[in-house]
C-alpha cells in the first residue's frame, strides 16, 4: 500500500485554476480508476475530477468553496502496488547499482525514525501548509496565519477561516506591538537604525505586495462577490482594450424582406422542426459569406504575423443573469439557416443548464454578438481576443424612411455595429465587408435565401 496525491487538472488551454464546489467521495471511501472524485468550476467551463487511482480515500486537501492552481494537490488515495504507475527502466547497470546502494544507505539510516512512529498521523498538517488562496488573502490583508485556528479537514486553515478573521477586526501584522514581534526582529530593530534595518529586510525577502485599497460599504449595501466566470471576463476584456487599438464602424440595413420573410415561415417551421427560426440565425450565415469574399477579416494577430483562418467558426454570446459564455459554431459558412438556428438553440440550452462544456467555446475566429435581443439599437462590442474583429447585431426597429421616388414608408431597420483591429483592419476593407453583409440582408427575397 501507498498513497499517490491527485492533483488539479488542467481543464483547458488557459485554464490556470480551478475551485472545489463539492466533493463528490469521503475519506474512507473505496474508489475506482476514473470515478469522479468532485465537481470543479473554472473560469470557462464546470467538470469532474476523476480518479487516476483505484484504493482508498485517506485525505480531502482541498475543501469545498476553495480555489486552487493547476497542478495543486486536492485529496490523497492509499492504492496496492499492482495500481501504481511503472518505475521508470534502468539505463545501464553501473546507474542500477548506484541506486540500490543509495538506497540501501537511506534505509539505514531512516530505521530509528521508522521504529519511533510506525503509522504517520494524516489528520494534523504540517506548520506552514496553506493554499495559495490563503496566501494571498493573507499578504493581502497582511495577516498573521499563526494567529488563526483552521477548521478544514486536519484544522487546515482554510479562505473562510481568514476571512472570518478579518471580519472580526482581530490585528493584523501592522497592529502587533514590538513586544509582540519575534525575538530575532525585536533585537535587529535595537540594534540597527531604521535605515539599516529597511536595508536588510529589503536584502532577505521581498516586500510584502501593498493591500488592496479598501472601500467603505455603507448600510444596506449588498457585497457581491466575484464568481471565477466573471474574474474571467474582467480579465481578457482588459486585456483587449490594453493591447488591442480599437476603431468602430456602424452600417444601417434596410431588413424589411428579411423581416417578411422570416415571419411568412416561422410558425410551420417551429412545429416541423420544434424550435425557433430566429433573425440571428440569418445574420450569421450572411457574416459568414461575406468573410469568405473578405478573409482578411477572419484574422487573428500573433504579434509577428496575421493568422488568416481558413475556417470561418463564429463566436456567439449567450448571457445568463450573471455570466456570459461564448460558444462558437463551427463551419458556418457550410451549414444551413435551419442547421444554424439548431445550434443556437442547443448552446442557449446548454447555457441555461451549466453543462457547456470546454470545447464548445474553443477555435472561434470572428464573434457575432445579438445585442438587439436587448433592445440595443448602438453599441461597441469589446474585441475577443485575438480575434480581428466583432460585430454588434442591434435590435430591428420599424421607422420612417424615405424609399425609392423620394417616398417615404415604415421599413425594419437594424444598426450592424463592427469593432475592428486596427493593427490588421483599415476602415476601408472593413467597410467593404459590411457593406457586403447589409446586400445579403437587404436581398434576402430577391436571392430566395433558403431555410434549409
Amino acid at each position: 500500500m501507498t498513497i499517490q496525491n491527485i492533483v488539479m487538472p488542467q481543464l483547458g488551454e488557459s485554464v490556470t485554476e480551478g475551485k472545489i464546489e463539492r466533493w463528490l467521495v469521503q475519506v474512507g471511501d473505496k474508489v475506482n480508476k476514473y470515478d469522479p472524485l468532485a465537481e470543479v468550476t473554472t473560469d470557462k467551463v464546470s467538470a469532474e475530477i476523476p480518479s487516476s487511482f483505484a484504493g482508498v480515500i485517506t485525505e480531502l486537501i482541498a475543501n469545498e468553496g476553495e480555489t486552487l492552481p493547476v497542478g495543486a494537490v486536492v485529496c490523497a488515495i492509499e492504492v496496492e502496488g499492482s495500481e501504481l504507475p511503472p518505475a521508470p527502466a534502468e539505463k545501464s547497470s553501473n546507474v542500477s547499482s548506484a541506486i540500490l546502494n543509495a538506497g540501501s544507505q537511506k534505509k539505514e539510516e531512516e530505521k530509528p525514525a521508522a521504529k519511533k512512529e510506525d503509522k504517520p498521523e494524516r489528520t494534523e498538517r504540517k506548520p506552514g501548509r496553506f493554499s495559495p488562496a490563503v496566501l494571498s488573502m493573507a499578504n493581502e490583508h497582511d495577516v498573521d496565519l499563526s494567529q488563526i485556528t483552521g477548521t478544514g479537514v486536519g484544522n487546515r486553515i482554510t479562505r473562510k477561516d481568514v476571512e472570518a478573521y478579518i471580519a472580526a477586526g482581530k490585528p493584523t501584522n501592522q497592529d502587533i506591538s514590538n513586544d509582540e514581534q519575534p525575538t530575532a526582529f525585536a533585537e535587529q530593530k535595537q540594534e540597527s537604525s531604521p535605515q539599516t534595518s529597511a536595508q536588510s529586510a529589503t536584502q532577505t525577502s521581498a516586500p510584502a505586495p501593498q493591500p488592496k485599497q479598501d472601500i467603505p460599504v455603507a448600510a444596506g449595501d449588498i457585497e457581491i462577490p466575484v464568481t471565477q466566470v466573471r474574474k474571467a471576463i474582467a480579465k481578457n476584456m482588459l486585456r483587449s482594450t490594453h493591447e488591442i487599438p480599437h476603431a468602430w464602424m456602424m452600417m444601417e440595413v434596410d431588413v424589411t424582406e428579411l423581416v417578411e420573410y422570416r415571419d411568412s415561415i416561422k410558425e410551420d417551421f417551429k412545429k416541423k422542426e420544434g424550435f425557433n427560426l430566429t433573425y440571428f440565425a440569418f445574420f450569421l450565415k450572411a457574416v459568414s459569406q461575406a468573410l469568405k469574399e473578405f478573409p482578411i477579416i477572419n484574422s487573428v494577430w500573433a504579434e509577428d504575423k496575421i493568422i488568416q483562418k481558413k475556417d470561418i467558426n463564429l463566436s456567439i454570446a449567450v448571457a445568463t443573469d450573471d455570466a456570459l459564455f461564448v460558444p462558437v459554431i463551427k463551419n458556418v459558412d457550410e451549414k444551413s439557416i435551419k442547421g444554424i438556428a439548431k445550434e443556437i438553440h442547443e448552446y442557449a440550452h446548454l447555457v441555461r443548464n451549466g453543462k457547456l462544456k470546454m470545447e464548445h467555446m474553443q477555435g472561434g475566429t470572428f464573434t457575432v454578438n445579438n445585442t438587439g435581443s436587448f433592445g440595443s439599437v448602438q453599441s461597441m462590442g469589446i474585441i475577443n481576443h485575438p480575434q480581428a474583429a466583432i460585430l454588434q447585431v442591434e435590435s430591428i426597429v420599424k421607422r420612417p424612411v424615405i424609399v425609392q421616388g423620394n417616398m417615404i414608408a415604415p421599413r425594419s431597420m437594424v444598426n450592424l455595429c463592427l469593432s475592428l483591429d486596427h493593427r490588421i483592419l483599415d476602415g476601408m476593407i472593413c467597410g467593404k465587408f459590411l457593406s457586403r453583409v447589409k446586400k445579403i440582408l437587404e436581398n434576402v427575397d430577391k436571392q430566395k435565401m433558403s431555410v434549409y
